[in-house]
Formats: C-alpha cells, structure tokens, sequence
C-alpha cells in the first residue's frame, strides 16, 4: 500500500522534489541530533538564520520560475535587485517617504523587466544574450549611482515593521514571499495566463496555432521577473538596513538553479510554484550544510553549476530521446 502511494506520489509534477527535501531535511535533524556540537542544524540561531536568507533568493525565484515555463531566462535580475535597491536608498536618503521609495524602486524593476521583454520580442535575440548584456549594463548602472559605495537605508517606524518585524521564528519577509508565492500560483494554476506561459514555453507554434500571442506573455513573464528581483532587493535592504554595489552577484545563476532542481524544465512548458519554492530553500539548505560544516564558499558555486550543467544534459537527452 505504502510503496504504490509513493510511487503514485513520485510521479506527481512535485513528487521527487517533495521527496528529496524531506530526505535532506530528516538526515540534516538526525546528524545534528547524533553530533549536536559540531552540526548545529536543528539550533534556533541557525534555523532563524535560514528563515531570514530563504526570501531572498526565493522571491525572485518564483519571478524566474514564470519567465521560465514560458521559454525564456532573465540574467539581469541579480542587477536589477541591487539597482532598484540603490534607487530606493538613495530617494529615500534625499528625503522621499519610504513608501514612495519602495513604489519606486518596484517601478524601475518593471522597467528592467519590460525593456528586456522588448529587446527579446522585437528583436527575436536570444534571452540569454539579450539578459546578459542588460546584467553587464545594469551592473555599471550601479557603480554609476553608487560611486562604488553602499548607501544606508533605515526608515525606522510601521516600514519597517512592515518588512523586518518577527512572528515567533518567522520574519516580515518570509510572509511576503508566501504572498508572492501564492500570487504566482494563482495566477499559473487557475488564470487563463497561466496556460498561455506552459503553451508559449512548451510549444510555441502550437500556441500561436489556438490564438495566444506568445509575444505578449513573454513581455508580461519578463516584467514579473522584474518585479520580484526588485522586490527581493527592496526586502532584503531593509532587513540589512544598507544596500552594496556587490549585492546581488550571482543570483541570477542561483535562481536558475533553483527552478532547475525543483523541476522547472530548461526548455520551457514545464514547472510548478512548489518546486521552485523547495528548489530555492534546498539551494540555501545546502550553503548552509557547508557553512557548518566548514567547508569553503567556493563549494555553493561548484554545486550551483554542476545542477545547471546536469539539467542541460538531462534536458538535452530527453530533446533527443
């Protein structure tokens, strides 16, 4: 009875991510539990520590995830969530009230987002060299308005509050990235769009074929990827009360990496919210595991790219097969 369910459960669209998180998570406790001095997983330092640097990367996954069942990536968003950051600081800093600093801020991510969406429809460049370029430009964009120098960023008072206030072992942020999260399963699981993003993604003639303009979904995929970084960026300033022309480095390949490992199809057409939710608690899962285990930062990015290369090849095998 128990193996048909888990069988049946493994073939589900988020079976195996659900089943590789538990396992990681029941050998993360019980390793911690057998050696509680020199694997602190299960201490409450550390698990608020998780709940704080989760958000960050999984709000602009789930921005990442829509813009890839549609077919298509955005490299830019790690610059995009430092740039729209600088932006709010630095109003913020010129006496603009927080609030407006944060719409702000949110604007220029939509910005990003839909200038990228343009270059891809119009000029039919790929998004990888389209989003590449626009990372590359958006990144100098920052050393530009920064003079390569962080800038603070405490409004203090119910903004704050807003962002950064706790709920028991729960901070403002993860509560803001449950409500994108649910957002972007509504609108993938029960909006006519949502269709539209697995037709353009999966089969691009197909969908032209029933009617769908794949140009504009892609356009509209583009500026809610945007948006999350942007958001990312305006949530995890205010938790750090600062912004630096560094931040954001890498988090565009992260994010990638993420949707792959929960199930987010490279070719497009394919993924889930929850997949890529649990992609991008894994990814920080495993940082975490080697920061405790004292192994140097440089492993994370090993693993991030030995993910992406398995899912090229896998991906390349399934086109052939």
């Amino acid at each position: 009875m128990f193996l048909a369910f888990f069988n049946k459960f493994r073939r589900t669209r988020v079976g195996n991510i659900v089943i590789l998180f538990v396992a990681i998570q029941i050998g993360c406790i019980t390793f911690s539990l057998l050696f509680p001095e020199r694997f602190r997983y299960i201490d409450p330092t550390n698990i608020q520590v998780l709940l704080r640097a989760i958000p960050q990367i999984a709000i602009i996954t789930m921005g990442v995830n829509m813009l890839m069942i549609a077919g298509e990536f955005d490299l830019s968003v790690g610059s995009n969530f430092t740039f729209s950051a600088f932006i709010m600081a630095i109003l913020f800093n010129r006496g603009i009230p927080p609030s407006l600093s944060m719409l702000a801020a949110l604007l220029v991510g939509c910005f990003i987002g839909f200038l990228n969406g343009l270059i891809v429809v119009k000029t039919k460049i790929p998004s990888f060299i389209a989003t590449l370029g626009s990372m590359m430009f958006w990144r100098g964009m920052i050393y530009l308005v920064s003079g390569h120098k962080p800038a603070s960023f405490k409004p203090g008072g119910l903004f704050q509050s807003l962002l950064t206030s706790s709920v028991g072992p729960l901070q403002a942020q993860f509560f803001w990235l449950l409500l994108v999260a649910v957002l972007c399963y509504l609108l993938l699981e029960h909006h006519r769009l949502g269709n539209h993003f697995f037709a353009t993604g999966g089969n691009r003639q197909a969908a032209l074929a029933v009617g769908v303009d794949v140009n504009k979904v892609k356009l509209i995929a583009f500026v809610i990827a945007g948006v999350t970084a942007a958001l990312s960026g305006v949530v995890s300033t205010t938790r750090v009360s600062s912004v630096s022309p560094i931040q954001g480095e890498g988090l565009e390949l992260q994010a990638i990496a993420a949707c792959v490992i929960g199930g987010t199809s490279l070719l497009g057409g394919e993924g889930t919210v929850l997949g890529a939710f649990l992609g991008a608690t894994l990814l920080y899962t495993i940082q975490d595991i080697l920061l405790l285990l004292r192994a140097p930062g440089f492993y994370l990015n090993m693993f991030v790219g030995l993910v992406i290369l398995a899912a090229v090849i896998f991906n390349q095998l399934i086109k052939r097969g």
